[in-house]
């Protein structure tokens, strides 16, 4: 069966675009087997799957990015070829990926125009004037207080998202594409967002929606169509769908509890901070976590929630303040120091800090403890092999063999081998930086039950999380994060989403 059936084609005019009867083979695995997708004229169209459905391949193929192996594109009607990015931007196709694709040290400005830029009278030189000013129009309608002349690597993760944003609907594009634009905004940004994605749609402009989140998707989308396993599922008005019976579609089966908790008997504290301070980042931090216990922290986009767990872990420098590892103080100036007192990050951007996409599963599985398995100079290469097929067995990780590299692997599935790699160093105090950003609901779930394990055989975690329902859902205890100060605690029976919003936003 395919999408091109009329029984679900509901369109009342000529799609603006069209996908038929798509393709796609890699070696080991079938990535799109005969998938269509059919968007409407200024419609937001959600596109839905488990990570590993096939979404991001179908859309690398619209973006030209990849090629199909067969199947049609049509644009309006007519029948295109698209095989670059530069056709697709000139067939007025844009993309914006989950993974950033900006130039840290050019100025959002020069980002937004990259390839682009207007040209000064004098041939050869680019009119900056202008740049900015019609930069700085894009970013002022997206309602974010960015300067265009800020360098990226100045600005925050949600800041950069943004400009990503403003990058594509800067280009006149007729079909947007949106993979996980929400990932890392904030309430505020997300408001601004979805008044932006209902703007360009009464402008006429297509939108295709990804993203895990699925009250967003009933916020802001017309119609879904769901993938499971590189194959079409249904297209249907997300008016007629609940969230339950996404869910089902997207993985086969139901999902009774989609944050199975299960409390773990705790033990002494296995990690002790006191005083960590950094001049205008941190402020007298102070906590512990117990073995066995989940410690949750929570608060808005530059609460400072990363630059705690960063410092603890020696990736950033502090000006004082003490760490204890099992009642004993440490002294960590390096990752290399934390990883030897037995302490993992679970980092929040998993494809540029916690992986080498370029290498296997088996060689990310055993990078951060190498030393273990060398003799002489040499790798124990059978060692290393039963160990990877010990953690891809261990923790389901779906890839056709340990010798795939990671970049093309799921959003989930590299997750998963992060966590490999720091339950092969011996880690028992574990820190888990958004831990389910950018995975779908099957992933999270199993996830989520992992964290569970760790915990019940007296491993101490400590999590971040954006998602309230996954902090309140998932933390055996809440601090919550305000302008680099811990703004309060709270125990799981007290806490609510209410509470946490009131403490992350400086109430008392």
């Amino acid at each position: 069966m395919t999408a091109t059936n009329s029984t679900i084609e509901k369109m009342v005019s000529t799609p603006a675009l069209e996908m038929r009867s798509i393709y796609k083979q890699y070696p080991g695995v079938r990535a799109l087997d005969d998938v269509s997708l059919s968007v409407g004229a200024s419609e937001v169209h959600a596109l839905l799957g488990e990570n590993g459905a096939g979404k991001s391949t179908l859309m690398k193929i619209l973006a030209g990015a990849q090629n199909k192996d067969s199947g049609t594109i049509l644009m309006d009607g007519a029948t295109v070829n698209v095989d670059s990015p530069q056709k697709a931007m000139d067939l007025g196709i844009s993309i914006i990926y989950q993974e950033f694709n900006l130039v840290p040290y050019l100025t959002a400005g020069e980002n937004i125009f990259l390839g682009r830029e207007p040209r000064a009278a004098i041939p050869g030189f680019v009119d900056f004037k202008k740049l900015y000013s019609e930069s700085q129009t894009v970013l002022n309608k997206l309602g974010v207080k960015i300067d265009a002349r800020t360098a990226v690597h100045h600005l925050s993760i949600a800041q950069q998202q943004m400009v990503e944003i403003a990058k594509a609907t800067s280009k006149k594009a007729k079909v947007i594409i949106m993979d996980e634009p929400s990932a890392t905004l904030t309430d505020h940004e997300l408001v601004a967002l979805f008044n932006l994605i209902r703007q360009l749609k009464s402008e006429g402009v297509s939108i295709v929606y990804i993203s895990h989140r699925l009250e967003e998707v009933f916020e802001v989308c017309d119609r879904a169509t769901v993938m499971r396993d590189g194959k079409w599922i249904t297209t249907r008005d997300v008016g007629d769908l609940t969230r339950e019976e996404i869910i089902k579609l997207m993985v086969g089966r139901e999902l009774k509890d989609a944050i199975p908790k299960v409390a773990a008997q705790q033990g002494v504290p296995a990690l002790k901070v006191s005083h960590l301070s950094r001049a205008g980042v941190l402020h007298d931090i102070s906590f512990e976590v117990k073995q066995g216990e989940v410690l949750g922290i929570a608060g808005l986009v530059g609460a400072g929630r990363t630059e705690t767990v960063r410092a603890i872990f020696g990736a950033d420098p502090l000006d004082s303040g003490t760490v204890e590892v099992m009642g004993k103080i440490v002294h960590i100036r390096s990752p290399q120091d934390a990883i030897k007192c037995g302490i993992g990050l679970v980092t929040e951007d998993r494809k540029q800090q916690g992986l080498v996409l370029g290498m296997t599963v088996r060689e990310n599985t055993t990078l951060s403890n190498l030393d273990a398995l060398t003799s002489f100079g040499f790798i124990r290469r059978k060692e290393e092999r039963e160990i990877a097929e010990k953690y891809k067995t261990d923790l389901a990780i779906k890839t056709p063999t340990i010798e795939q590299t990671t970049q093309n692997l799921s959003g989930g599935n590299q997750q998963k081998v992060v966590l490999a790699k720091w339950l092969y160093t011996g880690s028992k105090v574990l820190i888990f930086d958004e831990p389910t950003r950018g995975i779908d609901v099957g992933a999270k779930s199993e996830i989520y039950k992992l964290m569970n394990e760790l915990a019940a055989k007296g491993d101490a975690i400590i999590m971040i999380s954006s998602e309230l329902p996954e902090i309140l859902g998932m933390s055996d205890r809440i601090l919550v994060m305000h302008e680099g100060a811990i703004a309060g605690e709270l125990s799981r029976a007290e806490a609510t989403q209410e509470k946490i919003m009131h403490l992350a936003t400086g109430g008392e």
